[in-house]
């Protein structure tokens, strides 16, 4: 009997063409698998289980990915992963991954993503898209990172602070959002930075790292929605279009120095 044929929810950039068949995922080949490809491989070489494994191409050209098994929140997320231990143990697995990836030199001929890429660039290999719809957890342990399609080089900083935007606001912050909403919205992205070990001497580059991963998201977004791609536009417009996402880019640039010092306030002593 033929496997059953499994859409994956998650992010809204392949929605509908990620699959899962048994044991393993399948997604589009694209301009950035070659890439993708010696980068797992190297992940995998270096004893790092913390994503997906690569089973090569199947019949339909699609790259095939073994299946992780654990719990993946997707919208309206649940409890569990607007916890803190989510956001420390997620902090954890990206400090892990920046780790095993130090030594990783890229196949030749290989092109990355320049969607989320960092503009300062750097000589890491970044995820960039360390969002909750691609983070694996296991007995509420985050044990695995998916989806490197929009890997890039980039600065450390670049990929702790694309993650710290998507994960430290409990809700995304609206404009002139309350002063309880930005107070733990500071303790998280402190939070996130402790976990993942950062130095104090690359703190103050987080915070300002923060500010223009959203300025950057914010383009990723606007393009899909010039594109007319149905989800974005969704979003886009249910959250008030370009007023609103210019505001959050305000709304975090007011934030640097409550951030630096919730960063300074979380050190030990």
């Amino acid at each position: 009997m033929d496997e059953v044929t499994q859409p994956l929810a998650g992010g809204m950039g392949n929605q509908g063409q990620v699959v899962r068949i048994g044991d393993t995922v399948r997604r589009p080949a694209g301009e950035h698998s070659a890439a993708v490809t010696g980068l797992l491989e190297h992940l995998a070489a270096v004893g790092f289980d913390g994503a997906p494994s690569v089973l090569g191409r199947d019949e339909e050209g699609r790259d095939v990915y073994g299946w992780i098994e654990g719990d993946v929140a997707v919208p309206p997320y649940p409890a569990w992963a607007l916890a803190d231990e989510a956001l420390a143990g997620t902090g954890r697995l990206i400090r892990r991954l920046h780790d095993a990836l130090a030594g990783f030199e890229a196949p030749p001929g290989v092109s990355w993503s320049g969607e989320r890429a960092d503009p300062r660039g750097g000589q890491l290999i970044c995820h960039t898209d360390v969002c909750r719809e691609n983070v694996v957890f296991r007995g509420g342990r985050a044990i695995a990172i998916l989806d490197f399609d929009f890997a890039a080089p980039g600065r450390p900083v670049w990929d702790l602070a694309m993650a710290a935007r998507m994960w430290a606001p409990l809700v995304t912050p609206p404009p002139g959002g309350d002063a309880e909403a930005a107070s733990a919205c500071a303790r998280r992205v402190a939070l996130l930075a402790s976990a993942y070990g950062l130095p104090a001497t690359d703190r103050e580059e987080f915070v300002e790292a923060i500010v223009e991963a959203q300025k950057v998201g914010t383009a990723f977004v606007r393009r899909r929605v010039d594109a007319g791609e149905p989800a974005f536009v969704a979003m886009w417009e249910g959250r008030g279009g370009a007023p609103w996402f210019e505001g959050v880019v305000e709304w975090m640039r007011a934030q640097r120095q409550p951030w630096l010092d919730a960063l300074d306030s979380s050190s030990p002593r």
